[in-house]
């Protein structure tokens, strides 16, 4: 069972104490349902274990002006940008849940599930998300070269539990990325959906994809605090 909230805007810091508190919670008690929060951050750098502070390319009065946060965070990746008009999704799973498909090593398998999560919500809008061979994340073809739509960092504890997670760019402002070298990449650029589309599609409208698309790879039944965002709602 993995249970979905949606809470809206969040700052970064009480969402990643959010997420801590979760974890702490399914490893005192492996018994409970598992968890996927979904949110937007006010605009957010993070840095993550492999993070170099060189890819940051504000300084601290331009990110003062910009109100801009920086954390430096324990997930994998280096760094990303969270803002309005993102989906941001933290699953809190237990991965001894799923023991057919996952191995406490096996991080990997399971940020391809979340990645085939991505790429069949955005197919449920027209767009051909994929994988870029040696990058992690979804990407799409774009005229002048792949650009990546979602962006992936995870982290799994020695009790086998996930945190962290996935960021979709619905309507983000791409010029926020503009004051990182995001993910450390410089080949490639990033993009959202709306500039794939040509035209703005509210973050809330994506979350019944992404209820039925968990659903579907993980194999699970789902609850949802808002009945308004069951898959039965499409």
């Amino acid at each position: 069972m993995i249970e979905i909230e949606w809470a809206g805007q969040v700052e970064y810091g009480a969402a990643w104490e959010w997420q801590k508190n979760l974890v702490a919670e399914r490893a005192a008690n492996p018994d409970l349902a598992d968890k996927l929060l979904l949110l937007e951050h006010p605009p957010t750098y993070t840095l993550g274990r492999r993070g170099h502070l060189e890819n940051l390319l504000l300084n601290e009065a331009e990110l003062a002006e910009r109100h801009i946060a920086v954390f430096m965070v324990d997930r994998g990746g280096d760094i990303t940008f969270h803002g309005p008009g993102q989906l941001v999704g933290y699953p809190i799973l237990n991965l001894k849940n799923y023991p057919n498909r996952y191995g406490l090593s096996q991080i990997r398998p399971y940020v391809q599930d979340v990645e085939t999560v991505l790429i069949r919500v955005l197919a449920a809008y027209g767009i051909d998300g994929r994988r870029l061979e040696n990058y992690t994340g979804v990407w799409v073809d774009m005229p002048n070269g792949p650009h990546k739509i979602a962006a992936i960092g995870m982290r799994v504890n020695n009790q086998g539990i996930t945190s962290h997670g996935f960021a979709l760019n619905v309507t983000t402002d791409l010029s926020y990325f503009d004051g990182i070298i995001p993910c450390g990449i410089q080949e490639y650029g990033v993009t959202n959906m709306a500039e794939v589309l040509g035209r703005l599609v509210p973050t809330t409208d994506l979350i019944p994809h992404i209820v039925a698309a968990f659903q579907k790879v993980f194999q699970t039944e789902i609850s949802c605090t808002n009945p308004a965002f069951l898959p039965s709602a499409l």
